[in-house]
């Protein structure tokens, strides 16, 4: 009899431990909600409500449980009583439920009502999802955005713009990871997805949606926070999801309109700029000494092979070399080495001619340098890499991924090296190199590098 005493009394005293290391867990944890930034506070105290009340019903629950364990153990001798129903009881249930539910789903309800209804003098742009990447469009001069269909999109019209379009002409286009937004101003974002469904998500501004392809949702807020937040994808959107990452920046209003004239409308983006391979030829002349006449590249001077690879990411990494994005690394000597180079290029014009100028150069082969297991490797590429770089290592512009195929082995190894260890690809600025860095962390072998970079050699 005593023994079943004390068992009941530990089932008893473990509950009633349990309710209150619960309670105690929510008033003192450490791991609460990021401080809002945003004029929905709504949405935390729908929130805390909730917790309000279904933590109300938990510690009443348990400790009745507690209660009736004591209070209606076996005793020896004592026989249960049967009773099937208690209608008194049940109503009181059923009106407890019913208030307690209402009262957490009706102010939802009303906070639901303003998330669907932004202020007419919200400010628009639009946020677009690509696996992995987001980029934005701002309305230009006459305050509209112009039409958009998926049937114009090209490597060079990347938003799918309709270039017959007057009101789109103007369209300020951001193809960076990074939004500035102003200060204490409504913002309205229109939401489209180019491939699968995706999310936008800031934690601090406590409102998220779901892109959906092949329509146009919003979301809208009101930035009160001046700062740097996450923008996160909460929807799983294929092999490189974990990457789809983006930053918004809130500031004040002149910081914002200094960063938005810094973007092209749409109609420079398009106009044919004048390219001059013989000034581009001339550039190239300092880059000869390491990187060969014809691009190819020296393995002895740590300088990789340039023919074959774009124009645009020549471009880009050119100007992350500039802007001390790249080469800035007490540990990347190279890349110290390859800024001060890069500075000689004082315009952008430079920067484009150089770029053109190597991308008309004969692709120049590559001698292998590494050992690896290409059918090993394989797996790993096509599971992984061709997401963004393509299934023949190509290169893919959307995506902003670099050319593989027929480059230097040694200098991809070196490289993906690099942004394991956080020598490239932590510069605030290197935004798809921060994507790229988090993808290389997985390689945590040299001989799966080696192996990787082995099936590359084999891509034609």
């Amino acid at each position: 009899m005593l023994k079943g005493l004390n068992q009941v009394m530990a089932i008893a005293i473990f509950i009633t431990l349990l309710v209150i290391g619960s309670v105690l867990l929510q008033f003192f944890s450490p791991w609460y909600f990021t401080p809002i930034a945003s004029n929905w506070v709504a949405m935390d105290d729908t929130i805390q409500l909730t917790f309000w009340i279904t933590g109300s019903v938990f510690v009443l629950v348990n400790l009745f449980v507690v209660y009736c364990i004591i209070r209606f153990r076996q005793r020896k001798g004592s026989k249960a009583a049967y009773e099937p129903e208690n209608k008194k009881l049940e109503w009181w249930l059923i009106g407890i439920t019913t208030v307690g539910i209402a009262s957490m789903l009706a102010p939802g309800l009303f906070v639901w009502a303003d998330f669907v209804n932004p202020p007419p003098n919200a400010a628009l742009f639009e946020a677009v999802g690509k696996q992995w990447n987001w980029s934005y469009r701002f309305p230009g001069k006459d305050g509209q955005l112009g039409v958009v269909d998926t049937k114009y999109i090209t490597e060079k019209n990347p938003f799918g713009i309709n270039p017959d379009d007057a009101a789109g002409q103007d369209d300020i286009l951001v193809t960076s990871q990074e939004v500035h937004l102003p200060l204490n101003k409504p913002v309205k974002a229109l939401l489209r997805s180019i491939d699968v469904l995706h999310n936008f998500t800031v934690p601090q501004f406590r409102a998220k949606m779901d892109l959906v392809p092949g329509m146009v949702t919003f979301i809208w807020f009101t930035p009160t926070r001046v700062g740097k937040f996450d923008l996160l994808c909460n929807e799983l959107c294929g092999v490189g999801h974990y990457v789809m990452r983006g930053k918004v920046v809130v500031e004040a209003e002149e910081a914002y309109q200094a960063w938005l004239s810094s973007y092209p409308t749409f109609a420079q983006t398009q106009a044919q700029s004048s390219v001059d391979l013989t000034a581009g030829k001339a550039l190239y002349a300092v880059c000869t000494a390491c990187h060969g006449a014809n691009g190819e590249g020296n393995q002895a001077l740590n300088a990789p092979k340039l023919s074959g690879q774009s124009t645009w990411y020549l471009s880009r990494q050119l100007m992350n070399f500039k802007q001390g994005a790249r080469g800035v690394k007490d540990k990347d000597i190279n890349g110290k080495l390859m800024a001060p180079m890069a500075a000689i290029l004082t315009t952008t014009n430079d920067v484009t001619n150089v770029s053109a100028y190597i991308h008309s150069l004969a692709d120049a082969p590559v001698i292998k340098t590494i050992s690896g297991n290409a059918d090993k490797g394989k797996d790993l590429y096509i599971s992984t890499c061709s997401a963004c770089h393509g299934l023949n290592g190509a290169g893919v512009e959307s995506t902003k991924a670099p050319r593989l195929q027929n480059m230097s082995d040694w200098y991809l190894v070196t490289q993906l090296n690099n942004f394991r260890s956080g020598t490239r690809g932590t510069h605030s600025q290197d935004l798809y190199g921060q994507q790229m860095s988090s993808v290389a962390s997985f390689l945590t072998q040299e001989q799966t590098i080696n192996d990787l970079i082995a099936y590359i050699g084999t891509l034609k």
